[in-house]
């Protein structure tokens, strides 16, 4: 596809009919692309479990992490109800010597590492599948998509590209950068591993790992690698289930067109029904590929069923 950065609405909405999956799945649809990863698909992603070796790709919940917000997006915060203060001081109403802890946590679903629902995005008053945005998503939450559906859905073969480390110089890509479909061909080819139907696509950029280094700064909306929008052909001619990226937005930032706001989202979340991952951890997990050159994994990445929620939290794990 090519990209007019001067049209933004007619870019958006060719790419919209073109890659469009409304119907695929019938019209009663919750799942998106995840229809894709099927039984075939676990037993093929649970064969790739050979060292044991896993890998948590969550960042961590606390105040210090990259929010700040924006849209109300804040940090989590964490507080204690009950604390070994409390069980020393006899405070508590235990017997015979009893105490505990318990805490309560406040948080943005998407304020982390996390997913992004099938009802968190629209296009021109439409949610996934065509039904009207009013009709799915009210103050009571998802009414229709809520991503507590995908829950028992999300695992299977796992493959990580590291575009980073591909493409990129000395292991990052540039703030802007934007990932065609071309790079992520070129870089599953570079790895000699394969991306196809059911798949769960891990892309790493290398900004986390800058972040980590020169402090957060704008990690949280500023400028970022990213899929650029023309790889909107590529995610929907793959078939693959669902992708994640370990930036804030996942697409690149500043977005491509002269005025536009995440329009990879309004064709990829509302149009193709993917499952679209952000702020992930990839960095320990890079670097073990690196070192082994196995790029495929288990992963098991299941959101937390809220219910009515369009996006959640979430501590993906794999498994080499």
């Amino acid at each position: 596809m090519s990209l007019d950065r001067t049209d933004p609405e007619g870019s958006i909405a060719e790419a919209a009919e073109a890659y469009s999956n409304w119907g695929r799945w019938g019209e009663d649809d919750v799942l998106g692309t995840l229809n894709f990863l099927d039984e075939g698909k676990r037993r093929e992603g649970a064969a790739l479990i050979r060292r044991g070796v896993s890998f948590s790709l969550s960042q961590r919940f606390d105040m210090h992490g990259p929010q700040k917000g924006w849209r109300r997006r804040t940090n989590p915060v964490h507080t204690m109800l009950d604390t070994g203060t409390d069980a020393v001081a006899g405070g508590q109403g235990f017997p015979h010597g009893l105490g505990g802890a318990d805490d309560v946590i406040a948080m943005p679903l998407q304020c982390s590492t996390q997913w992004d629902g099938l009802g968190h995005i629209f296009d021109h008053g439409r949610a996934w599948n065509g039904r009207p945005a009013e009709k799915v998503v009210t103050s009571e939450g998802d009414l229709v998509t809520g991503i507590e559906h995908m829950a028992p859905h999300v695992a299977g073969r796992g493959v990580l590209l590291d575009v980073g480390r591909a493409i990129g110089e000395d292991g990052e890509l540039p703030d802007g950068f934007a990932i065609t479909g071309e790079h992520l061909a070129t870089t599953a080819e570079t790895q000699g591993t394969a991306v196809g139907r059911g798949d769960l696509v891990l892309v790493r950029t290398g900004q986390l790992t800058r972040a980590r280094r020169d402090g957060w700064g704008d990690y949280a909306g500023g400028a970022a690698p990213g899929l650029s929008f023309t790889a909107a052909g590529w995610l929907h001619g793959t078939e693959i289930a669902a992708i994640a990226t370990d930036t804030w937005g996942f697409e690149v930032r500043p977005n491509e067109f002269a005025d536009a706001f995440q329009p990879l989202h309004q064709v990829a979340i509302p149009n193709i029904g993917l499952l679209i991952g952000e702020m992930w951890d990839l960095d320990a997990l890079a670097e073990d590929c690196a070192a082994d050159g196995v790029y495929e994994f288990w992963l098991t990445a299941a959101p937390l069923p809220i219910t009515g929620a369009v996006g959640s939290p979430v501590n993906p794990i794999a498994v080499k």
